[in-house]
């Protein structure tokens, strides 16, 4: 796979804040790329910045081989972009707003209701066409919010925080349509979120902190290198397996033993059977990595 987002050495300062400091990395076309951070990291600044809303101050900023500021129109066109806030004007009707997008791009009206078919098939939100925008609920604008970034058919979906605040069903939904999108059109998705289990299904992630990046990897690389494994042990004797020289939680009526990998896990398993007839052995998740690389939780993102 090319590259279709590349950026080298950028950086971006307010005042005395250095927002980003000389930032690197690349996405390969038709990429789940997951960009995480917790608030004030810089993602929201780098977006900016490769969505053309914000110059950089050095770097390099290109998008399938084009200077994002000098090529802004044209970059635009390979660009959606669904922001953590709504866009939507919340006093016309689903089918206004998506036909004002469309206008945009040029989108003749055969191709507009042939989109717009497809999109409300996939979205689940041909009901809601001729409803206004400020009469739907926080899901049902997520959907038209989608939409609308998709009505063009970008190469780049970039999701910033997309699920915040959704239902489950509604996100599972959306989650959907992008794996859709991404077989169908070959579609590349950058992704910020606060949700570690979208994050797991990137193919690629990087950690970001104070502007740098701290940590990068498919998720099993980052989760072999950053946490270890946890036996799970139901019933157990705390005093006795306080002596394996591990350390350990309680969880409700269990005890977490924290160990460095799988062979570890299962030599101690083999060696001391007596102990683990009721238990489960689980990889660290990307909570564990977050915490561990950054030293904080991630709770929320911009």
């Amino acid at each position: 796979m090319d590259k279709i987002i590349k950026i080298e050495k950028l950086t971006k300062t307010f005042g005395d804040l250095k927002a980003v400091d000389n930032l690197s990395f690349s996405v390969r076309s038709g990429e789940l790329f997951a960009f995480l951070g917790v608030n004030g990291a810089g993602k929201s600044t780098t977006i900016s910045i490769l969505c053309g809303l914000l110059s950089k101050d050095n770097g390099i900023v290109e998008i399938d081989g084009l200077d994002v500021e000098k090529n802004k129109l044209v970059i635009n066109s390979k660009l959606g972009v669904v922001f953590q806030n709504s866009v939507l004007d919340q006093t016309l009707s689903v089918i206004d707003n998506l036909k004002s997008r469309a206008a945009l791009y040029g989108i003749t009206k055969n191709e507009f209701n042939t989109r717009v078919a497809e999109l409300s098939e996939l979205l689940d939100f041909k009901r809601l066409l001729k409803r206004t925008v400020g009469k739907l609920s926080g899901g049902e604008r997520r959907r038209i919010d989608i939409a609308r970034a998709l009505l063009h058919k970008p190469q780049i979906l970039i999701l910033d925080e997309p699920t915040t605040g959704l239902d489950p069903q509604t996100r599972k939904l959306l989650w959907n349509v992008v794996t859709t999108l991404r077989k169908t059109e070959n579609m590349t998705v950058l992704l910020t979120t606060h949700y570690m289990e979208e994050a797991v299904d990137a193919d690629y992630v990087i950690i970001i902190d104070s502007g740098k990046i701290v940590a990068e990897g498919t998720p099993l690389t980052l989760k072999n290198t950053y946490t270890g494994d946890f036996i799970t042990v139901y019933g157990g004797d705390e005093a006795v397996i306080s002596e394996l020289g591990y350390s350990y939680e309680k969880i409700r009526d269990a005890i977490r033993i924290a160990v460095p990998n799988t062979a570890v896990a299962t030599e101690l398993i083999v060696s001391r059977p007596e102990l683990f007839t009721d238990y489960e052995v689980t990889k660290g998740n990307m909570d564990d990595v977050f915490l561990a690389v950054t030293g904080k939780k991630l709770v929320g993102g911009n």
